[in-house]
């Protein structure tokens, strides 16, 4: 069911008439070993410059990681590799997918920043060892892609909802649902705080999404408001300081996310969700939390 849909009126299907893809079991993080903010390429890095204390780095991801472990997931470290400490938001480098036949495959990301470039090639490395199919994008026709930064499966279903406008380009969706035969929804992303997809959309489960509404189109929220039953809204000094919708579910029940997110914390549980609150001060000032910092993988 490849097709690339905009608007509401484009909507022809319902949930319930997607594939069904399991849960992904597994969890690939990088090691903050040389995490620093060493330049700016969003607005959360401005002035932050040499101030990352990098022992509570440290002891903030070894926290999340302990989290995936005792729930059950698998987990996949890597060494974070000197000239790149951004690395550790390995949610930005690659697009993994699972086919109906059980297939590992993945799209490899082209970064908008010539900073991270270098980040695909040692993420692709992991890949390799793993037998996925690896796939590249065409750099002659696309500028950019960030992978999972903007390109986020649905909650066990077999379609991809991709943001556009700050960091990967709008043409990419076309490529990807044919190739991976599967609807995306696309949205434009608005305020460049809010520059990737998963700082502003978190698909909690099937039916639930929390999301900061200001950093979308009215088109885009009716897409949004159209597909998901339950739309629970992040205010935004929640959204924008403390990530709130930068937030991931990875079996659908339970939520982790930065700690202090109050409001949102108290419409989680209201929904039925358990909550796990988490530091990720160090590395909220280079402008990612604790989505960035994960791939889920099958």
């Amino acid at each position: 069911m490849k097709k690339v849909i905009s608007t509401v009126e484009e909507l022809d299907f319902e949930l319930s008439d997607l594939r069904e893809m399991p849960a992904p079991k597994k969890v690939l993080l990088v090691k903050p070993t040389h995490f620093a903010v060493e330049y700016v390429i969003n607005p959360h890095m401005q002035g932050n410059i040499g101030d990352v204390d990098k022992i509570a780095a440290m002891d903030e991801w070894e926290h999340l990681k302990k989290a995936y472990d005792e729930l059950g997931l698998e987990t996949k470290v890597l060494d974070g590799e000197r000239g790149y400490p951004d690395m550790v938001f390995c949610a930005n480098q690659s697009l993994p997918y699972i086919d109906e036949d059980g297939n590992k495959k993945v799209l490899m990301s082209i970064m908008h920043a010539q900073e991270r470039k270098g980040e695909v090639e040692a993420i692709q490395k992991f890949y390799e060892e793993s037998q996925y199919e690896i796939h590249h994008l065409d750099e002659s026709k696309f500028n950019d892609f960030e992978g999972m930064g903007d390109a986020l499966w649905h909650f066990k279903k077999g379609l991809i909802w991709g943001g556009y406008g700050f960091r990967s380009s709008k043409e990419v969706y076309e490529l990807i649902s044919e190739k991976y035969d599967v609807p995306v929804i696309t949205f434009e992303l608005l305020d460049d705080k809010f520059y990737h997809l998963d700082t502003c959309l978190c698909i909690l489960d099937e039916n639930t999404a929390l999301i900061y509404p200001k950093a979308f189109t009215d088109e885009g929220l009716a897409l949004i408001n159209k597909v998901f039953p339950t739309v629970i809204e992040a205010s935004k000094y929640e959204a924008e300081e403390l990530f709130a919708c930068n937030a991931t579910s990875p079996d659908g029940k339970n939520v982790f996310i930065q700690q202090g997110c109050t409001d949102v914390n108290q419409k989680l549980r209201e929904n039925g969700f358990n909550v796990h609150e988490f530091s990720t001060a160090e590395f909220l000032k280079s402008g990612g939390s604790v989505f960035c910092m994960k791939m889920m993988l099958w």
